[in-house]
């Protein structure tokens, strides 16, 4: 049974879920944004309001448009409120369990008909789905940091993902501006599967060849033209961040690349997370 996508929950106001909101708002779509306070939700409020500003400082919006679009945005710390959505995005806390019992209070709230994706980068799309009592309406929608600026959004199917759903879901990523490509729920998808390893793989050459993080990303950035060096893109990332999928990764293929390489280990117990935390490879 497909769906026409009119109305958008998005669960979760961090990083990723204010940036897919924004799309949300921007593509004329009417979205419900849910934390589990009212502080989160207004501070995902803000995020919001703060980048669609420096759109109208750029000239890309009018201060009319900007206010049209959040005007679109409904704010929430209720998960009834997300009824009457015909999709609802979930980019809660990268954790199995908290995901599925999300999914599972999702399929008892929201219509029968909706379709509900999560944005994991690095989870089983099919446990999350299982949570649920009708499996062929979960999709996975995978939007990269930050949501509104990257243009990619993997499109995952599970097994049992109703092909009207999958095909619902990628023509909605379209709809946001974005270049979905399609996969099948595998670990690490397409982009983490191949990035995740080779990151790792940089991240021991610093230490089996005798260089420093500097010296590595001067390697891949001028040998083989990367924008930006993997140490420098760990810490955009957030080491934490990192160490958590590769070890997701390590678990669900056991492949020793997929290991987080020791220095990665000890900068995350340190502390010394990348940007976020002022200190990584680098200062900032």
């Amino acid at each position: 049974m497909a769906v026409e996508i009119r109305r958008v929950g998005v669960v979760g106001l961090g990083t990723m879920g204010a940036g897919i909101a924004q799309l949300c708002v921007q593509a004329g779509l009417e979205t419900v944004g849910r934390e589990v306070t009212t502080e989160l939700t207004q501070r995902g409020r803000s995020t919001i309001d703060h980048y669609l500003s420096r759109g109208v400082e750029k000239g890309r919006l009018t201060d009319d448009e900007k206010e049209a679009m959040l005007a679109r945005l409904t704010l929430t710390t209720d998960v009834s409120d997300l009824r009457d959505c015909d999709l609802v995005i979930e980019a809660i806390v990268e954790e199995l369990d908290a995901k599925r019992d999300l999914f599972a209070e999702l399929d008892r709230t929201v219509r029968v008909e909706a379709i509900l994706a999560t944005n994991t980068s690095a989870l089983s799309v099919t446990e999350i789905a299982a949570a649920t009592d009708r499996p062929e309406r979960v999709v996975g929608m995978h939007f990269f940091n930050p949501a509104p600026v990257l243009a990619l959004v993997e499109v995952v199917r599970t097994a049992r993902t109703d092909d009207a759903v999958f095909e619902a879901a990628f023509a909605f990523a379209e709809r946001l501006g974005k270049r979905p490509i399609a996969c099948n729920d595998t670990p690490g998808f397409v982009v983490n599967r191949i990035l995740i390893p080779l990151l790792n793989d940089c991240v021991r050459v610093i230490d089996e060849a005798g260089v420093t993080p500097q010296a590595v990303d001067d390697a891949m950035r001028y040998g083989t033209n990367w924008p930006i060096g993997p140490c420098a893109l760990i810490d955009l990332i957030g080491v934490d961040v990192h160490v958590h999928a590769s070890e997701g990764l390590w678990e669900a293929v056991r492949e020793p690349r997929m290991a987080p390489p020791p220095r990665l280990v000890r900068m995350l117990q340190a502390g010394t997370l990348g940007r976020k935390t002022g200190q990584g490879f680098f200062s900032y």
